[in-house]
């Protein structure tokens, strides 16, 4: 049975958030109900976590409760995003099952109590969440209320690795398929290192704790095994809701926030993709961090419309500082989701709840009530969302393309590197925000894309590189494209194993140039770059030995112990050029190379005044500039076109936006940018 449709049959933007009404009295839920009439919400979550109420003893379920609140919900005009429940198994089913619960590396037994999911080896847990999926779909799948299928939440959250005994039986079962025999593997890991030769599959353990850091060949495929095994509990809900239902289904992603799943490959097993995101409070600039989350979540679907599925109206519950939102700064980060492709925009959660761990999370009803300046926002944002149904379904403007592979950073954030402070996610971080900063939108991409389409590539952090993925960056630049390529790229193959032939040896043809030696700095030591022209920036913590192979210097180390080697290099090959960039640099120093690497790809920024964003969605031939003022000052734009949240018109180029506003512009036919 195949699905009807990729996307849930919910007029205009898709608006609401996770419900969970089993928190509350029926007194409460008539409330509900009418608020969110009041706030414009069209789409719920609804049984997320009420597997112990949905099956309060094995095998015996109540689903008056659950009926009711979809009839409720279905004649207010709200559609439901029916949850399965299995991120939190009751405490039967821990009591009946002690061998399903997660064993910690440090072989620490968890216990019941909090949420995240049993044991992803488990057979017993496999069973039951097949079970309890299969009999939702089975009396629901024909329910008015609803238009979507919502299974567990958030993979891997909070957690993902299990090393107790279910599991490393599932890990050498997985190993077996992927290498065939020993040999292979032994070949694979280097075993020979540390006298590590395994003659037995029984003799292959789990990563777990050891007097000093394990085979990282061996962590490595331990994160691809735990990935996969996710996964396949995500499969064995799906299929179990498949055989019965034809609405889409969809899972929770994280993307850039969690670190065990490879959502390249999670996103071929959904319908729709859909992503939770929370700004780090303490990030004065984590509107950054939400715009590369959002270009990462479109990126993985296709470029096709994701739905937000949570975030947060103010402060979000974990974080050692839970830093309120200032008001206006929801409705910049709803509409900056938006503008790079979310079709749905959801919270977490309708009604803030009394009791439990999240009690200090905000939610779209706060503590304070209907009447507070959180609800008046909602209900405001709710109301603008209605104004947007004509931009539904369109597509995201990029011509650049960063890569992004989660199986170079799990390789790169490995124990004992040459320094923790050149990491994935900080590299990855800084490199975007040079990126936004410009104005310049970007879709991600693994190496191993199609990247014809984009003038410029930009690999910020690329550690492992396969012989495959080299050929093809190889194959971009000499048919015409522009890469840049950050420090420590093509240091190791697909095993954690440094290339025959030395480090970046797979890159060498496209990079002109190879490293001789990592030069990392010690804390706190800095060192100058110059370039030819006579322009300086300042790198920090990292620089190599570079060997040219080809390439010509466009800037030397001045000092630090690289001083006097080739820091920037350009290689023209065939029809185009490659960059590498051998030191870190932050966001500012950062400018210095991307001007450069910008003319060669003939990008050109807007020029639009730094700290206001601009992306664009296009259907055919119409264009949407979605417009978010992060400055605390207004600021002027050379945009024409008509505002589809107040109605103004700007015929005469010149789009006024004020301190922390957000404008949707259907753009004219003389859209151009620049502005002060």
């Amino acid at each position: 049975m195949t699905a009807q449709l990729r996307w849930p049959s919910v007029a205009g933007v898709a608006y609401g958030g996770d419900y969970n009404p089993e928190q509350w009295s029926r007194e409460v839920w008539r409330e509900d109900v009418a608020l969110m009439r009041e706030a414009g919400v069209n789409l719920v979550s609804v049984g997320i976590f009420s597997w112990a109420l949905l099956e309060p003893k094995e095998g015996v379920y109540d689903f008056a409760w659950l009926d009711e609140i979809l009839g409720l919900l279905h004649d207010s005009g709200v559609a439901v995003d029916l949850g399965t429940p299995s991120v939190s198994p009751p405490a039967w089913f821990f009591h009946a099952y002690p061998e399903a619960r997660v064993t910690t590396r440090e072989g620490v037994i968890m216990g019941f109590g909090s949420r995240g999911m049993a044991s992803h080896a488990s057979p017993v847990y496999r069973v039951a969440i097949a079970r309890m999926a299969a009999a939702l779909a089975t009396r629901y799948a024909d329910h008015p209320a609803v238009v979507m299928w919502h299974v567990h939440n958030e993979y891997g959250v909070p957690v993902g690795e299990d090393f107790g005994p279910q599991a490393v039986e599932a890990w050498r079962t997985w190993l077996r398929a992927r290498y065939g025999t020993l040999e292979e593997l032994n070949a694979a890991w280097g075993t020979a290192f540390w006298g590590q030769h395994y003659d037995d599959w029984e003799h292959v353990g789990a990563p777990a704790a050891t007097p000093t850091t394990p085979n990282p060949a061996m962590k490595l495929d331990w994160a691809r095994f735990t990935d996969d095994a996710l996964r396949e509990c995500f499969r064995i809900e799906r299929d179990a809701i498949r055989a019965h239902a034809t609405q889409p289904i969809t899972t929770n992603f994280m993307a850039h926030q969690s670190w065990n799943t490879d959502l390249w490959k999670w996103a071929a097993e959904v319908d729709v993709v859909s992503d939770d995101h929370y700004l780090v409070g303490q990030d004065p600039q984590a509107h950054v961090a939400l715009a590369l989350s959002a270009d990462l979540t479109r990126s993985v679907g296709g470029g096709k419309p994701w739905i937000l599925m949570e975030h947060s109206t103010s402060a979000v519950n974990w974080q050692g500082r839970n830093i309120a939102k200032r008001p206006g700064e929801m409705k910049r980060n709803a509409l900056t989701h938006f503008g790079r492709g979310a079709d749905a925009i959801m919270f977490f959660q309708w009604r803030a709840s009394r009791y439990g761990a999240e009690k200090f999370h905000s939610a779209m009803v706060p503590h304070a009530g209907p009447h507070s300046r959180v609800f008046r926002e909602v209900t405001e944002l709710g109301a603008d969302l209605a104004k947007l149904e004509s931009v539904v379904g369109s597509g995201v403007d990029a011509q650049v393309a960063v890569l992004y592979d989660w199986e170079s950073m799990w390789a790169q954030e490995l124990e004992w590197r040459p320094s923790d402070e050149l990491q994935f996610r900080g590299q990855m971080r800084t490199w975007y925000e040079r990126l936004w900063r410009d104005n310049v939108t970007v879709d991600f991409a693994l190496p191993t894309h199609d990247l014809s389409a984009y003038r410029l590539v930009v690999a910020p952090s690329s550690y492992l590189v396969t012989a495959d993925a080299a050929a093809r960056l190889t194959d971009y630049v000499r048919a015409g494209g522009t890469l840049v390529v950050g420090p420590f790229a093509g240091v190791v193959d697909e095993h954690d194993a440094v290339h025959a032939g030395g480090f970046m040896a797979p890159l060498r043809d496209v990079l002109g140039v190879t490293c001789e030696e990592f030069l990392p700095l010690r804390e706190g030591e800095r060192g100058a770059v110059a370039f030819a022209d006579g322009a300086s920036i300042i790198g920090d913590v990292w620089q190599e030995d570079l060997t040219l192979a080809g390439a010509e210097v466009v800037a030397t180390y001045a000092s630090g112990p690289g001083a006097g080697g080739a820091a920037v290099t350009r290689h023209v090959l065939g029809s185009g050029q490659a960059w590498y960039v051998s030191t870190r640099l932050g966001v500012e120093e950062l400018k210095e190379v991307f001007v450069r690497v910008y003319a060669d790809a003939q990008v050109v920024p807007p020029g639009y005044p730094e700290g206001v964003e601009v992306v664009t969605r296009r259907v055919g031939e119409e264009g949407f500039s979605v417009v978010v003022n992060h400055r605390d000052e207004p600021a002027t734009l050379n945009v024409t076109g008509t505002d589809l949240l107040t109605g103004a018109v700007t015929d005469d180029g010149v789009l006024e936006i004020q301190a922390g506003a957000v404008a949707v512009v259907r753009l004219g036919s003389h859209h151009q940018g620049g502005g002060s």
